[in-house]
């Protein structure tokens, strides 16, 4: 006679729970992974869409006043110009790139779900000129910041800058003015409303020293950079006040005493 097959002594209604709990293991394992299947499949299918036109950055606003730097020209620096998918559009480099656009002081670049991009920026603010190299002008910000090269000279006043090495020119087109120019730069962003639209042009001299001549043909004397509010304000009483028959300059080198002479 064959002896019955070795289980261990097991009851066999136990073998039978212990193998109906492992096939409900298998099941469970094998629907998670139906599931887990599922999911990465939807997930690819929604990368594949967000690089699809139909999430493309149809929609491009550009806000914030730009009256040097056109609309395509900063759409182009964003990387948006042809409307590319909204996924691939890095707001922080797309950023840097508007910003670096000459007139560009900031620009921030925001994404919106599902086809919007809104670009805001600031623009830097002319304020004075530069010759170049005959016949270019160069348009400055306070900072010195060239921000244009164009054959006319802009509506501003122009700086002339003199060092100890002779005169200043400009710097190319997103560069900076040298040095030098700095006490120019300071009374260019600082002249007052009562008289600015009155000045011609701003010398800065080998020492530092500042003039400033005026559409009158007058010449004013300012000196050092040093207490410009004072001298300002001298400068503003002696135009609305004083006879300037005959005189050629105002001098405010020294704040509350100045002198209008020939």
């Amino acid at each position: 006679m064959t002896p019955p097959p070795d289980d261990g002594g097991i009851d066999p209604r136990i073998r039978q729970r212990r193998e109906q709990v492992e096939r409900s293991r298998t099941q469970k394992r094998l629907r998670w992974l139906a599931v887990a299947s599922a999911v990465a499949a939807l997930v690819a299918v929604g990368v594949l869409l967000l690089h699809t036109p139909l999430f493309g950055a149809k929609v491009v606003t550009v806000t914030g006043a730009h009256p040097n730097t056109s609309t395509a020209a900063i759409e182009a620096a964003a990387g948006v110009l042809h409307h590319p998918p909204l996924i691939s559009v890095d707001p922080g480099a797309a950023a840097a790139r508007v910003g670096s656009l000459p007139f560009i002081a900031s620009a921030r670049v925001s994404r919106h779900w599902p086809d919007a991009v809104t670009i805001a920026v600031t623009e830097r603010r002319p304020v004075t000129a530069m010759a170049g190299p005959v016949p270019a002008w160069s348009t400055l910000d306070a900072n010195g910041r060239t921000l244009a090269v164009t054959p006319g000279r802009p509506v501003l006043p122009v700086l002339i800058v003199h060092s100890v090495k002779g005169p200043v020119p400009p710097a190319p087109i997103g560069g900076t003015v040298a040095p030098p120019a700095e006490p120019g730069l300071l009374v260019a962003r600082t002249l007052p409303p009562a008289f600015a639209g009155q000045v011609v042009s701003i010398t800065v001299a080998a020492d530092r020293t500042v003039s400033l001549a005026l559409g009158s043909g007058l010449v004013v004397l300012l000196g050092t950079v040093s207490n410009l509010t004072a001298k300002y304000e001298d400068v503003a009483a002696i135009i609305a006040h004083a006879s300037l028959r005959g005189a050629h300059t105002i001098d405010v080198t020294v704040p509350q005493s100045p002198t209008v002479g020939p």
